[in-house]
This record gives structure tokens, sequence and C-alpha cells, in this order.
């Protein structure tokens, strides 16, 4: 062991004990008849904020689970209530090793430190990289160029690509213009899967309630910032279309199967739900999100007071939404009078939410905000264009890397273990402040998202409980984790752990957590 590691061992100490800090956040609904505010509880933000967010998921939509098909288990993940699920708020919960008083361990230090672990029969084919997510140097593995079915941990790379691209202050508007004929209004998608019919105080994000950063937007305060401008200019009855010509391409992932991901469009409220309120990590889904969600936008003018004729109907040709939007942007549509608005979280709460809870829905919304914004269609494969194309500039070797959606619920994603660490070492470089979220939205061994039922007492992987942080991913016969960790001496270490197997998922999922526990416990 090299000289300094009992002060390494104390850094790491006090960096573990940070974790009393981590936060949480949360959502659901799509009927005003469920959106009955708790007795004394205020329902609608003021009507300056420019955001009116309210939203859920409890604790995933699955993610991993919904990677998880096969198996059923998807992560350890449970019902809403015995699992204590957070979404990180403010700023990482580790910091960051300091390169100028620790050292990385080496490379013949990590393979006698990981001896027999990586071996253990449950991995089957086990590809693997280590490094120092100081410097991204590589440190240790196996197979790490050798690409691999990466499941959730896909969305690490949506997560960055999307970060790079967008601004900070970047939130997903849904917004209400005027028709071209009089008493004629169009409620227009611009791919916020968050929007909620929920008041706020009902709002859960991995059965916790949500702070007010990550409040998601709420159709009922579009609908009542609606009226107030009908009202204004004398209108009282209104015919409703919507407009969903964001996106283009599939409505459905190859892999849909209505609970682990909901139809992907630019309009729906609580990520398409049956029952907004349903504790089960991958819920029934409606047949049409956007349709549902016009149909609960209605239900909540007509309480404000504004009648509306019929049945929403589907716009029949693109909406023309102000200049300068989301919807605005990507159909080239001049302007028109928009009436409303609500606005989602920051693009960076968004990423923190979908990592931590692995959010496929989001997921795929994330990467079509990535599309928009690298001027690719608003699809399945434009989302992955852009992707990968953002990716190479940033640096990050894509040999071998095959994109197919923005979730990794497909089976023909590959990526290499050597690429999502050098993903996860660009996100915690200090010259990517705005790739931060990516680290702060990992769940938190032990204590978050979906690894708040591995590391545990009887895991052998429980001293690593807390000082490690990582994307799950699993598919039937797959199961990764990709994150950061803390050594010995206090050095922060980027890791991807990529197996192949036919053993019993939670055989293979602990397996897994023993490696990283040694890679923690590594003075080496």
């Amino acid at each position: 062991m090299r000289a300094g590691t009992g002060v390494g061992r104390g850094r790491r100490a006090a960096l573990a004990a940070a974790l009393g800090v981590v936060l949480a956040a949360g959502t659901l609904a799509a009927d005003p008849a469920l959106a009955q505010p708790t007795p004394g509880a205020g329902t609608s933000r003021p009507a300056g904020d420019g955001h009116g967010r309210s939203e859920d998921r409890q604790g995933g939509d699955a993610g991993d689970h919904g990677d998880g098909k096969g198996d059923g288990k998807g992560d350890g993940r449970q019902h809403r209530d015995d699992r204590h699920r957070a979404v990180p708020v403010k700023g990482p919960v580790l910091a960051e090793g300091d390169a100028a008083d620790s050292k990385a361990p080496t490379g013949g230090g990590l393979r006698t430190a990981l001896g027999g672990t990586v071996q253990d029969k449950a991995l089957g084919t086990l590809n693997f990289a280590v490094a120092d997510a100081a410097t991204g140097e590589f440190l240790f593995g196996a197979q790490e160029n050798t690409p691999a079915t990466p499941a959730s941990t896909t969305k690490l790379a949506t997560a960055v690509a999307a970060l790079a691209l967008l601004p900070a202050e970047h939130r997903i508007a849904t917004t209400v213009v005027r028709g071209t004929a009089p008493g004629e209004i169009t409620l227009v998608g611009g791919g916020d899967p968050t929007l909620t019919a929920l008041p706020a105080d009902q709002v859960r994000i991995g059965g916790l309630p949500v702070d007010p950063d990550s409040d998601p937007a709420s159709v009922a305060e579009l609908a009542h910032r609606t009226a107030t401008a009908l009202k204004a200019a004398g209108t009282t009855e209104v015919r409703l279309s919507y407009d969903t010509s964001l996106y283009t391409g599939p409505l459905l992932h190859k892999d849909h199967d209505a609970m682990n991901i909901a139809a992907v469009t630019p309009l729906m409220v609580d990520e398409g739900r049956i029952d907004p309120r349903s504790p089960d990590e991958a819920p029934a889904r409606v047949f049409d999100p956007a349709g549902q969600a016009a149909d609960s936008f209605a239900g909540f003018l007509r309480a404000e007071g504004v009648a509306v004729q019929g049945k929403p109907a589907a716009a029949t040709g693109p909406a023309t939404a102000p200049a300068g939007t989301a919807a605005g942007t990507a159909t080239g549509t001049a302007a028109a009078t928009e009436l409303a608005r609500v606005e989602s979280p920051t693009i960076g709460r968004l990423v923190e939410r979908m990592l931590t809870t692995s959010d496929n829905t989001l997921a795929e919304a994330v990467a079509r905000q990535a599309a928009i914004a690298a001027k690719q269609p608003a699809s399945f494969e434009g989302a992955a264009k852009a992707v990968s194309t953002e990716l190479a500039g940033l640096g990050v070797p894509l040999d071998g890397v095959v994109l197919t959606d923005g979730s990794g619920l497909a089976k023909a994603n590959l990526i290499p273990p050597i690429t999502l660490v050098k993903l996860l070492a660009a996100a915690a470089a200090p010259a990517h402040p705005e790739l931060r979220p990516v680290i702060t939205g990992l769940p938190v061994a032990g204590f978050s998202g979906t690894l708040v039922n591995r590391f545990g007492a009887k895991s052998g992987a429980a001293e690593a409980a807390g000082i490690v942080r990582a994307k799950t991913g699993t598919l039937q016969g797959v199961n990764t984790l990709a994150g950061t960790v803390v050594d010995a001496d206090g050095r922060v270490l980027a890791f991807a752990l990529m197996t192949r197997t036919d053993a019993d998922p939670t055989a293979a999922r602990a397996a897994v957590d023993r490696i990283v526990a040694k890679i923690a416990a590594c003075g080496c």
C-alpha cells in the first residue's frame, strides 16, 4: 500500500459522510378529477413564474427494469411503499479527489486487488475498464475496447450529448397558440414527458416529494393561463386541436411493451401512464399519450370556465408555433400568437432524474432535444446521430459504438467499456462543468435510485455503500454498471463493468457489485 494511504482513508471517510446530504424529487396524473389538492394545499404556481412544473416517476419509469424485461427484477426495484429513492439536487455528493495529494492506483495494483472477483462464474462474459476520473487515463481492464450491450448505461451517452448541446437554462415548453379560425386553439407538444396533471403537493419522483427546482410543468396551470388569456379577449368557447409534429419517424420503440416505455410523442401527460399514481416501476401506458394529454387539458379548460366543443382532434399539419420555441424551430413554421406556456425543469435536472430513476421515456425525450439542437430529425435515428456526432466532438472514443435509441432498451446498441469510462471522466472534468449533472444524477450505492437495494449488509460489497455512484443497466442476460468510486486513497476512479450471462440476474449483479467494492478498497 502506498505511503499516505491513512490520510487518504480519512479523506474518503469524510467524502462518504457527505452522503447524508442527498436530497430528493418526484411526480404524476392526467385528469382534473385526479388533481384535487390535499386539503389546505395550493395547487398552482404563481402565474408569473414561467414554469408551472410538477411531475413524477416513481423512482423510475422502467429505465432499467424496463431494461429488465425477462427477469422481472430490474435492478432490485420494488414498490414505492418499501423503498426510499432520492434525486441529487445541489451539486455532487462526492467531491473529486485531489490529484496533487493522491495517486491513481496502478494497473498491477488493481489486478491484484480484484483477484478472482472478476472470474466469478455468475458474470459470464465480462468486459470492463477502470480509469482515473481526474485525468481520464485508462488503468486496468479486460476486453475494454470490445463493444458490449450497454442496456441503460446508454443513458450516459444521451446525457453527455444533451448537456453539451443544450444551454444549462434550457427548458422544454408546452404551449397553446391561436388557430387560423376564430375560436380555434392548438395545444403544441414541445417534447416534455414530465408534464403532469397532479397538483404540486401530490407530485412524487421516486416516491418522494419534489423540490422547487425539480417540480415539473403543470397541465392545470397551462389551462389556467390559457383560460385567462382567452377570457381577456372575450372568448369563452373554443375548438381544441393538438400538434405532435415536432417528432418524426416511428412512434413506438422497437422493444415497446406499453409498460417500460410509452409511445414516443412530443405531447403527453405523466408519461402516458394509465394510472398516474401507480407504484409500479413499469406501469401500464395508454395507447395514445397525445390524445390523453389533450383530453386532460380540455378537462382543465372546462374547469376554468371555457367550453370546449367536442373531442380534441389531432392537427392536420404543424401548428404555427411561436418563433424561437422548440416547436417553431423544429417545424420551421411562421410565428403565431401564443396564448400560454409552461416549461419543464432545466435540462440538467431532467438529466439527473433520467439517470437516477433510469427513465426510458424521459431518456428518449432528452435524446430528441439533443437532435433538435443538432439540427437532426427528432426521431430515433436522428437522435442517435446527434448523440454520436456530439460525443465525437468531445473526443470520446467511438470505435465499435452502435446507437439505435437514447434509453438503452435496444439490444442492438453496442458500447465498449472504455467509451463509458471516458464519458464519465469527461463529465467529471473541471473543463466541462456543463456535464456535471451526469455525475450528480448517478444513483448512490445503497442510498438512491436504482442502487437503493444494492451494496447491502449481506451483499459482500457493503463497504462500498455510499462511496459509489453508478448507472445501472439490465436486459435479459445483460447486467452493466458504470460510474465513479472513491478508492482507499481518496482518488475518484471511473469504471464500467459489462456482463453477458445466463446466471440469475441477482447473482450477476451481486458479482458486479463485489468487483466495485474491491476497486473502492484499493490503496494500490
